[in-house]
């Protein structure tokens, strides 16, 4: 169960443990915490005080007795990131990874999916929590629909064919080795493939979901967008 830090609570916490899931919660640093095998509490930002340290361990996290957590404290500041992350989990040191938190940002394409870029929710305009409930079941469901049946298609697609091109050949100067983003979602592709079989009189689609390996590395800091600032200096001034 992945959140970013602003949505961290210890009854949070305490809730998603309580339903048997795993809370992968990222937290401030602006705080305290204690690791089992020390005495005295010290500020979170000294787990991982600078780019490229990491820690992780058994705590008692946040030194309030009201606000205080027991768990394990993922720290990790990877080269390129502007901060640390700090997350809390009910896992063991040795079974997770900081570098887990990444996927949140599959959270944003999730908004997409349900609003413009999919089923448009944000145009219901519905008030009424029943009868919101009762659309996000049917948005949730047909959503898994669409992911099983595009990621079925995209594991089928055809695989790289660079090596069996010549070593003069354009495509191999122009490559950076590097993988590629998808294109296209799976939701995307899901939907596309959904409606183009019942255009062909194929009938409904049945997909599966294939799983991918679980991330080892960090992903790719996004770049800063550098904003310019024109001075405009009126004739008055001038």
């Amino acid at each position: 169960m992945l959140s970013d830090r602003g949505l961290y609570a210890p009854w949070l916490y305490q809730h998603i443990v309580s339903l048997g899931w795993h809370p992968f919660m990222r937290i401030n640093k602006q705080g305290n915490f204690r690791p089992l095998t020390e005495k005295l509490f010290r500020g979170l930002a000294t787990a991982a005080p600078h780019a490229g340290s990491a820690w992780c361990g058994y705590v008692e996290c946040f030194s309030e007795v009201k606000s205080r957590v027991s768990c394990t404290l993922l720290a990790r500041w990877d080269e390129g990131y502007e901060e640390v992350w700090l997350i809390v989990t009910d896992l063991a040191p040795e079974q997770a990874t900081a570098v887990w938190y990444g996927m949140r940002s599959w959270i944003e394409g999730g908004f997409k999916d349900t609003k413009r870029g999919g089923w448009h929710w944000h145009h219901t305009k519905m008030v009424d929590p029943a009868r919101a409930e009762r659309l996000w079941l049917a948005i949730a469901v047909a959503t898994l629909w669409a992911v099983s049946v595009g990621g079925e298609a995209d594991a089928n697609l055809p695989v790289s064919s660079l090596e069996a091109l010549p070593q003069t050949h354009i495509a191999r100067r122009k490559a950076t080795g590097r993988s590629r983003p998808r294109l296209i979602s799976c939701f995307a592709r899901g939907l596309l493939t959904i409606v183009a079989a019942l255009m062909r009189g194929e009938g409904l689609l049945f997909g599966r979901f294939v799983p991918e390996p679980w991330p080892s590395t960090p992903s790719r800091p996004t770049k800063k967008k550098k904003v310019r600032i024109a001075a405009h200096v009126s004739q008055e001034t001038a």
